[in-house]
């Protein structure tokens, strides 16, 4: 999915780097569009570092196509994001001058447009301004408006750009792909779940809660009520799931059990752990030169109850492996009744990485392979999936 982002001339523009690394986080491609005044602020190098993508500049690059860059770029586009918008671009917009390349991809894209301005609060206010909001906003354009506070020139009133994560969020609800989840009841778990051995020392894994998060980020945004129970991590939930926190495996088990009755998905994507320690020690355990052994016993298998208990559900889940990965995922998904299963090889040291290469199996055909891929294009899969299964059952 991809977007543009027109950055103009303000001294918020820095900014911009902030809300262009929050939508590739959330697995948006973003190409940058800078104006000539936003490049006294920021530079192009610092988004092309960023987001490895050229950045435009200009309406005559050398050695392009110089007819129809604005043209390739309006077609390709989800969305055309200003951000800040300054009092310039917004007259340019609303009375359609084409003077560069920002306000000529304007007029040449049938994409949604969505606008943060910041400005003094004088001009903000200003008559002519207000005029041309309102043209703007006649067309249906989105806006999100400047904060009140303290405005670089020193003055005290509204102009000052909003929240980067504000903006972010209304830019990820704009781009929503569409309602196919809408109604369902989705559970995900995420994370790693912890095994106390004393009160210092603990068994977990290497997960660091990123699929299972990205997958519920994006449930949000085709329109699911999505439950999210994490084991420890180091993530900021979604904005709009309802979090439960758990710690072990045990605590994992009660909470994933107590919703799944209600819940019309499961996607169990935490990597529990396989055993725990027969019983934590009360006190530290100290140092001793001798050899000590750890008695270790299986934890509950969620993922086997879920299956046995499994009433029109859908379930999905997750197989990490460092050998024989289909063989063994086959199995897993077989004896665990699932409708389909997401196995990667973690023998290259994965964990904690913002890609991945991932098969997806069903009960019946070939694996689908998604090789080096974000978590959050895989999640967007991963949702397809279900959205075609539930299709399916109508």
């Amino acid at each position: 999915m991809k977007i543009a982002l027109g950055v103009t001339g303000c001294i918020a523009a820095y900014k911009a780097v902030e809300v262009m690394r929050g939508l590739q986080k959330a697995g948006v491609s973003v190409q940058v569009v800078l104006t000539r005044s936003a490049m006294e602020f920021v530079t192009p190098l610092t988004f092309e570092s960023l987001s490895s993508m050229n950045v435009i500049t200009g309406m005559f690059p050398q050695g392009q196509n110089r007819d129809i860059r604005h043209i390739s770029v309006a077609q390709s586009i989800r969305l055309l994001a200003v951000v800040p918008a300054t009092a310039n671009i917004l007259g340019k917009f609303a009375h359609g001058i084409a003077d560069d390349f920002l306000s000529t991809l304007y007029l040449s894209t049938p994409a949604p447009v969505l606008i943060a301005p910041a400005m003094n609060v004088e001009m903000w206010r200003h008559p002519a301004v207000r005029a041309n909001v309102a043209i703007l906003k006649e067309r249906g354009h989105s806006f999100v408006d400047p904060a009140p506070g303290q405005l670089a020139c020193g003055m005290e009133g509204e102009g000052r750009l909003a929240e980067v994560d504000s903006i972010v969020t209304r830019i990820l609800e704009a781009l929503k792909v569409d309602d196919s989840l809408a109604g369902l009841k989705i559970l995900v778990t995420a994370g790693p779940t912890i095994e106390d051995i004393d009160p210092v020392r603990f068994l977990s894994n290497r997960s660091s809660g990123k699929m299972g998060y990205a997958v519920a980020e994006a449930a949000l945004r085709r329109g699911a009520e999505v439950h999210l129970v994490s084991g420890p991590t180091n993530l900021q939930p979604p904005k709009g799931v309802q979090l439960t926190r758990v710690r072990s495996a045990a605590q994992m088990k009660v909470a994933v059990l107590k919703m799944y009755p209600d819940m019309d998905v499961v996607v169990k994507a935490a990597a529990v752990a396989d055993y725990r320690p027969v019983k934590a020690a009360e006190q530290k355990l100290k140092k001793k030169k001798e050899e000590v052994g750890l008695h270790l016993v299986p934890t509950d298998d969620i993922l086997e109850v879920l299956g046995k208990q499994k009433k029109g559900q859908i379930l999905i889940g997750f197989a990490a492996e460092t050998e024989r990965l289909l063989e063994s995922a086959r199995d897993k998904m077989k004896r665990k009744n699932l409708d389909f299963l997401v196995a990667n090889d973690v023998s290259s040291g994965v964990f904690g990485s913002d890609t991945s290469t991932v098969h997806i199996l069903r009960p019946s055909g070939e694996p689908e392979i998604l090789k080096d891929q974000t978590k959050q294009t895989i999640a967007g899969r991963i949702l397809d999936i279900i959205a075609e299964s539930r299709r399916s059952k109508v």
